[in-house]
């Protein structure tokens, strides 16, 4: 074998192990691609599945949200309705204030009066008193001159 020869023989083995080694690689790659693409898929049902899962999820809260809504309109107008009650029950809680107030008054003056009229029952007393002692004074001044 000549040196040109060996060469060629030398390249053709490399040349083998190369295409060996690309295709041990090539097949690596494939089942990589194929675990990738088993992969994908199961994302896509899952993407899917959740994807309805969620539309019927978002159904259910928007009637939810609908009811939601009817029932406080309900309560609000309810709520309007009673406004008037409320409004009575301050006015008579004002109205009872003034009465409060105005049975204060006339406990004072009834207060202030009897106050008075005791005062004016013992001035009484005393003028009766006074008088009687005049009187009294009077009569037996009266007898002492007669007895003179």
């Amino acid at each position: 074998m000549t040196g040109g020869e060996i060469a060629a023989l030398i390249a053709a083995v490399a040349f083998a192990a190369l295409v060996v080694f690309i295709i041990i690689v090539l097949l690596k790659v494939s089942k990589v691609v194929g675990e990738v693409q088993k992969t994908v898929n199961e994302a896509n049902k899952s993407i899917s599945i959740l994807t309805k899962d969620a539309d019927s999820l978002l159904i259910e809260v928007e009637g939810l949200l609908n009811k939601s809504n009817t029932t406080l309109d309900d309560v609000n107008g309810k709520l309007g309705k009673t406004d008037p009650v409320f409004k009575a029950i301050g006015d008579l809680g004002e109205t009872v204030s003034s009465l409060n107030d105005s049975t204060r008054n006339l406990t004072t003056h009834v207060t202030g009066a009897t106050k008075k009229a005791g005062q004016t029952g013992m001035v009484t007393k005393v003028g009766k008193t006074a008088v009687n002692l005049n009187k009294k004074r009077k009569s037996k001044k009266e007898n002492d001159s007669s007895t003179n």
